[in-house]
């Protein structure tokens, strides 16, 4: 999940001035290239990042992202550490989504299957109650989904290139990214690697390259379709109340501009 704090810009003056970022990560291989990528990013400004399990523990996740910090050399950005176990619907901060210009998440499959099994994304599916929460909270929120990433790949070809460029952490990242295509060879047959996290950093910063529908989202948080997101499309008038009447729409990535996501995640990556 990326966290744009940045309150709305009115004056013309202070259009270009860079986004303040806070990135809530569990780093994670593709969360990495997000990271690097960001930090090489003048679009926006990282002021923080906070961390939760997943790919990693919480402990280990905050390990990774001091790392990446101090690699980065940014040892001042603050990191905190999250909940090492999932929130089951507790709510701290009824007055969040005020505070926000926008949520950009990663997470989701919306019309398409899941990669923990076949109903539910990772993400949702490591805290579907806190995923639920997020989405019915009125901010203004947008959901990148498997739909739109799995779209977008590094191929053998890609990872060498990657490998040969002259990028400030090509190197760091080219042998990061040997695990992770190793996994996906046997997981999904696929000669290469899926960038699900730098594609919703993507969606930050050059929202143009993608196209969205509204509706409202619901997590399923229980039972054999457990994460599993719903989204009410809005292709017909409810007549009666129902658990998705009520609360705000969210923005849902629809289509993608797959050659120029991939043009960009190149450039930020492989920059000297």
């Amino acid at each position: 999940m990326i966290i744009d704090l940045l309150p709305t810009l009115m004056a013309n003056s202070l259009l270009h001035e860079p986004q303040k970022l806070i990135i809530d990560t569990d780093p994670g291989i593709d969360d990495s290239i997000t990271i690097m990528m960001a930090f090489e990013s003048p679009e926006v400004e990282i002021i923080g990042m906070t961390t939760i399990f997943g790919n990693v523990t919480t402990q280990g996740a905050t390990h990774n992202a001091l790392l990446l910090c101090e690699l980065a050399g940014h040892q001042n950005v603050p990191v905190a550490e999250g909940s090492p176990e999932p929130l089951k619907a507790i709510k701290r901060d009824s007055s969040f989504a005020s505070k926000v210009k926008k949520i950009v998440v990663l997470g989701g499959s919306v019309l398409a299957l899941g990669n923990v099994n076949p109903a539910a994304e990772a993400n949702i599916y490591g805290d579907p109650e806190a995923a639920d929460i997020v989405f019915t909270s009125g901010a203004n929120i947008v959901v990148v989904g498997l739909n739109i990433t799995t779209q977008i790949k590094f191929t053998d070809a890609d990872l060498l290139e990657l490998k040969e460029s002259r990028g400030k952490y090509a190197h760091l990242l080219s042998n990061m990214c040997k695990f992770y295509r190793d996994w996906h060879v046997n997981s999904d047959g696929f000669y290469g690697i899926f960038l699900h996290d730098p594609v919703s950093f993507v969606a930050l910063v050059h929202p143009d390259l993608f196209t969205y529908k509204k509706g409202v989202m619901r997590v399923e948080t229980q039972g054999i379709c457990e994460g599993h997101t719903i989204m009410d499309l809005g292709l017909k008038k409810w007549n009666t109340s129902n658990p998705w009447t009520g609360y705000s729409p969210v923005s849902v990535a629809w289509t993608v501009n797959v050659d120029e996501v991939l043009r960009f995640i190149k450039e930020r990556l492989m920059k000297s």
